[in-house]
């Protein structure tokens, strides 16, 4: 008998997908004869017919089995994080990133002994060195193989921020299957057509109480192979579940995944012989479903390559150093702290989890150098800065915000001779009136710094080391409003504000830390090119024109999976992507106030978003949008009005601000109740107050409630009102406000 074939029949008692009965076996050696049943397949020896083999023996223990044979099996790994499993191992291009979990071996060698994450509110409570994340990777990798996960398959991962769900989500990727992401508050009916629509065979999720919930809409509906639990044990499980399907905790995952590499590096030396293909940068990485703010969650295909190109650039935005702190409070499955996270873990950068309700607790605890998070966070530290002066005693009060008010016009001065004022006009002064202008500016700022300096040892000093964020914010996912970037600015806090898609992994342009004008998002990134067309005729604008943003770069997703229409609709034949943003290119100027400004990009609302009103005027209600929630007598804004002569709002108040403006204006009394007439009367005036320079103003006002929040499905995951949901729950409303 051949002596490859003699070895088969020895040990053919191992296959995880056929009947087995081991006896005596401790999980070791069923472990060592799992990854030696891998090694044969993969030698394509095992006969194409079933066989009955009984009395094998295996290092003195007897194993019966009965067993299915198969056809040759390939694994897929990342060729620089395992490349010694390639047979082409020595090639030097496979000592570079060519898939994301590459980078985790950089970083192990660079940073090996520094702590790379803090995850304190999970149970138990973490803290990863480099080496340790890049070996919980390896284990949690090797264990889905164990388990049946095979290259290309794909696995949901529905789970909520956390150090686990870094690992599980490179591990999955590790293998060369695809991850499809969401997270736990998002509905049932949602995560059920995420799960359906993308194929997945598994699913890996955040907790046992999660997976209840989910339990009876799934199990009866969706073909689920296994499910692994990040947190928690299986005996919190609804019992009824128990048996329908392998449930694994995630230290299981670990366990097998440790003892199978444990067998392949050191038990059988032949095991690198395996027939290994190397993951191509062009492989899909991930899908990403988007939020939603309209319609079906549409899936974004993203590859490696248009990850890795993330990673590679956004050091000229984020420049990062090994030791510095980052705050994580942003969903881990959103493209934006995804793509953040990759990043940073490549520097040598620390880690820490947070959240909504601890995060103003943790900034000054863990004093971070970088907070990366969306324009509602930078609103919420603002509104909780101003409480806390409106809070002062009378004196304290006047001197800060008169102190802030200096700061303001101080830097509008230095943003005047620096070159950094915002314009849309195509204007060559003359090289006097320059001069003048600079002159001006530059003695208005020097008479203004002494007191700036006051107001940052007076005031600021304590807003710094309640906040940390000592290096920058950096602020995606929306425009930042304005008062909010100048007010930071003023008290001497960094916020550089960015852009992007889902569909562009997500960053296209950012803000410089040497070059951060306020009111833009800065310039395209590496590689990336931006133009602004016409919304109807498609043609290229100039410089200082409005009309829609299109992209094209390496980080343009593979496409919408399974639509090809949407797909060709978003792309075009040449690569540009249509973001659907209302936008503008700043003019270049060789000298002047607006001399560093030139191509740099500026939004101006969404095209969908845009309201037409029945005398024909387009309106960007973002923009007015972002005006009135400067009032603190405003908790949330929508401002409505398609096809109807004028606009209105729907207005959720902040009826404690506005009971405490009543009861100074000697409108009620303390204890008693503010009418609806005398409240709307008071969110008028405010939104005369902030829209005042605007052309268009804001007529009927709607009072609601209920706060558009995401687990009443008013606000996307990603924190942005569904707009279309809001106006279809106050229809009726609407109409009455409009008779």
């Amino acid at each position: 008998m051949h002596r490859d074939f003699q070895l088969v029949v020895r040990t053919m008692a191992i296959s995880l997908r056929s009947n087995i009965a081991l006896s005596g076996l401790d999980r070791r050696w069923s472990s060592e004869l799992y990854c030696f049943r891998q090694e044969v397949k993969d030698k394509g020896l095992f006969p194409r017919r079933r066989r009955s083999l009984r009395g094998c023996r295996f290092r003195g223990h007897r194993v019966a089995c009965h067993l299915e044979l198969e056809s040759l099996v390939k694994r897929k790994c990342c060729p620089y994080l395992e490349g010694s499993f390639l047979s082409s191992s020595n090639d030097p291009s496979l000592h570079e990133w060519s898939a994301i979990p590459d980078i985790w071996k950089s970083s192990a060698e660079k940073y090996g002994d520094r702590v790379a994450l803090v995850d304190p509110y999970h149970e138990p409570p973490t803290e990863l060195t480099y080496k340790q994340l890049e070996q919980e990777i390896l284990n949690f990798s090797e264990g889905l193989r164990v388990v049946g996960v095979a290259p290309d398959e794909k696995l949901a991962l529905f789970a909520d921020n956390s150090c686990r769900w870094l690992i599980a989500d490179q591990g999955i990727m590790a293998t060369g299957a695809i991850n499809v992401v969401r997270g736990t508050r998002s509905s049932n009916d949602e995560l059920f057509h995420i799960y359906d629509h993308s194929e997945s065979d598994a699913l890996v999720v955040d907790n046992p109480q999660f997976f209840n919930r989910l339990a009876e809409s799934f199990i009866t509906r969706a073909h689920i192979r296994f499910v692994v639990l990040l947190w928690g044990e299986k005996s919190h499980l609804t019992s009824k579940f128990m048996n329908e399907m392998p449930i694994y905790e995630y230290k299981d995952i670990v366990e097998l995944g440790q003892q199978s590499r444990h067998a392949l590096l050191h038990s059988w030396p032949t095991g690198h012989k395996y027939v290994y293909e190397a993951i191509s940068p062009e492989d899909v990485a991930t899908l990403m479903y988007t939020s939603g703010t309209s319609g079906i969650p549409k899936g974004v295909m993203l590859t490696h390559q248009n990850l890795l190109h993330q990673i590679k650039n956004l050091w000229d935005i984020v420049p990062a150093e090994a030791g510095d702190r980052f705050l994580s409070i942003l969903p881990t499955w959103h493209a934006y702290e995804r793509a953040a996270e990759y990043f940073i873990f490549t520097y040598g950068v620390e880690q820490v989890y947070t959240n909504i309700k601890r995060l103003k607790d943790d900034l000054k605890l863990y004093q971070p150098q970088y907070l990366i998070s969306v324009p509602l966070i930078y609103e919420t530290l603002y509104s909780s800065i101003q409480k806390q002066i409106s809070s002062s005693s009378g004196a304290r009060k006047f001197v800060a915000l008169m102190l802030i008010k200096i700061s303001l016009l101080y830097m509008e001065a230095k943003r005047i001779y620096e070159g950094g004022v915002l314009t849309k006009e195509h204007i060559r002064e003359s090289l006097i009136i320059v001069a003048k202008d600079w002159l001006w500016a530059r003695i208005f700022a020097v008479l203004l710094w002494p007191l700036h300096m006051l107001a940052m040892k007076l005031v600021y000093s304590k807003i710094h080391s309640a906040i940390g964020i000592s290096k920058a914010g950096i602020s995606g996912g929306a425009s930042l409003p304005l008062h909010i970037d100048r007010f930071f600015e003023a008290i001497g806090v960094k916020v550089q504000n960015g852009y992007g898609l889902t569909e562009t992994s997500p960053v296209v342009a950012a803000r410089r830390p040497s070059c951060n004008v306020l009111g833009t998002i800065g310039h395209p990134l590496k590689y990336t090119e931006i133009i602004i067309v016409d919304m109807k005729t498609g043609e290229i604008l100039p410089d200082g024109s409005k009309g829609i943003v299109k992209v094209k770069g390496p980080q343009v997703m593979k496409g919408y999976y399974k639509n090809p229409s949407a797909t060709s609709e978003a792309v075009d034949e040449e690569g540009w992507l249509n973001t659907g943003d209302i936008g503008w290119i700043a003019p270049r100027h060789s000298m002047g106030r607006s001399r560093n400004c030139g191509g740099m990009v500026v939004l101006e609302g969404r095209s969908k978003d845009t309201i037409v009103l029945s005398t024909g005027e387009n309106v960007e209600p973002t923009e007015l949008e972002a005006a009135a929630m400067r009032s603190s007598l405003i908790q949330q804004i929508m401002v409505i009005g398609q096809d109807q002569r004028r606009l209105g709002a729907i207005i959720v108040p902040n009826k404690d601000e506005i009971l405490a403006v009543a009861g100074r204006q000697s409108i009620v009394n303390d204890d008693s109740e503010l009418s609806e007439n005398k409240m709307m009367s008071l969110l008028y005036d405010e939104l005369k107050t902030w829209t005042v320079g605007f052309s268009f103003q804001i007529g009927p006002i709607l009072i609601v409630d209920e706060p558009f929040t995401i687990d009443n499905g008013l606000m996307t995951p990603t924190m942005k009102i569904r707009r279309n949901e809001v106006a279809d729950l106050y229809r009726e409303q609407i109409k009455q406000l409009y008779k």
